[in-house]
């Protein structure tokens, strides 16, 4: 039997070795290099929380009504003590976790916090920047609701993107109000869709008893027909949401952050409020979008903490590996050698050693490990 990593995962290799964007340790290296500078320069603090967790920590991040949830997408097993585990399929909720466990609420808010690593998704039909085992960068900002605040947070991702050298990339900004305004938005859907739920797809079918405000994420066009003159959250708003969209609107025109309002961004988890958010990448087919985030204020509350505001973002880096590619980014070379010592007999070999070890305090030096011709140890 040949060997081969299970499908929808792949090996990050060295840039010698690698085929694709995926494949180069090297590029990684460089958009975690990008991301550390840029969340450090906003106040944002590392924290590495374990890939697994209990179930119930990550189904109550999730929703029980989204796709993870309801599609079985997670990784769950039990452990010898019985305990039901799964692998993390985002960070947020082992964040949020780690945050309630260690008291971070007596810091001074807000509390920044951002993460990296895999996460888990048992996809069964893999497709282009779609894993079973992919990499994300995630952004939490903890302990206010200010409007600036989400401002920020979209100003720091605009600029973490920037820097890494995206450039067709558009903001596009939506809100799904408080959660009185959810309520009503999912009854006038169930209303209008009701009579009709036998012309909508299967998914949206089960979207409509579970979260009827996910049907307007549907793809299927049969589904975008019957809503396409449907008001959409956005218009919706009662006047505290409609402020406080209004003034992170303000911000970010005047910190020159280029954004688009977007009436169809939708979060359809109890605990998202107001501030929803993506960025679309105009070169990457039918999955544009490179990262997304909003408002969570209920989600603490929900994992058995204090009633904490919060608001994030996350990207997957295979994503936004495609979208440098896509936008022709320079990155850097991958180290080599400054030297590389070629021993010509054995009496060198020796001397080539000690000599390489000595100067690698310093330097990248490489050398072979036996005698060579000169025109074999060139090549």
């Amino acid at each position: 039997m040949k060997y081969q990593a299970v499908k929808g995962t792949y090996d990050i290799l060295p840039s010698h070795l690698a085929k694709e964007i995926y494949n180069d340790s090297s590029k990684w290296d460089y958009v975690y290099a990008i991301a550390a500078d840029v969340l450090s320069k906003f106040g944002v603090k590392e924290i590495t929380p374990p890939m697994f967790e209990q179930v119930e920590v990550l189904t109550k991040a999730a929703g029980e009504g989204s796709d993870i949830v309801v599609q079985k997408e997670m990784f769950s097993f039990e452990d010898a003590a019985g305990r039901q585990l799964a692998l993390r399929p985002e960070h947020t909720g082992s964040v949020m976790r780690a945050y309630i466990q260690h008291g971070m609420h007596v810091q001074p808010n807000p509390v920044k916090l951002w993460t990296k690593g895999p996460v888990f998704r048992a996809e069964v039909n893999t497709q282009r920047g779609r894993f079973r085992q992919f990499q994300q960068v995630n952004c939490e900002y903890l302990g206010l609701d200010n409007p600036m605040i989400d401002a920020e947070v979209i100003s720091l991702l605009y600029n973490l993107l920037s820097e890494l050298g995206i450039k067709n990339m558009t903001v596009k900004l939506g809100s799904v109000g408080d959660p009185e305004d959810r309520l009503e938005y999912n009854t006038y859907l169930r209303d209008y869709l009701e009579p009709i739920k036998d012309q909508l797809s299967e998914v949206s079918q089960t979207r409509l008893e579970l979260n009827p405000m996910r049907i307007l994420d549907s793809k299927e066009k049969q589904d975008q027909e019957l809503i396409k003159d449907l008001d959409r959250p956005l218009d919706r708003l009662n006047p505290d949401s409609k402020a406080h969209f209004d003034e992170i609107c303000g911000y970010l025109k005047s910190w020159n952050i280029p954004f688009e309002k977007d009436d169809s961004i939708v979060r359809g988890l109890d605990y998202y409020r107001r501030t929803a958010f993506e960025v679309h990448h105009n070169s990457i087919g039918s999955q544009a979008v490179i990262c997304g985030g909003g408002r969570y204020d209920g989600l603490i509350k929900s994992l058995g903490g204090g009633d904490t505001p919060g608001i994030g973002w996350a990207f997957g880096v295979e994503r936004v590996l495609d979208a440098m590619l896509q936008d022709n980014v320079d990155f850097p070379e991958a180290d080599s050698p400054l030297m590389y010592f070629i021993p010509l007999d054995e009496e060198a070999v020796s001397e080539v050693i000690e000599t390489a070890l000595n100067l690698r305090k310093d330097y990248y030096v490489e050398f072979a490990y036996a005698k060579r011709k000169v025109g074999k140890g060139l090549q």
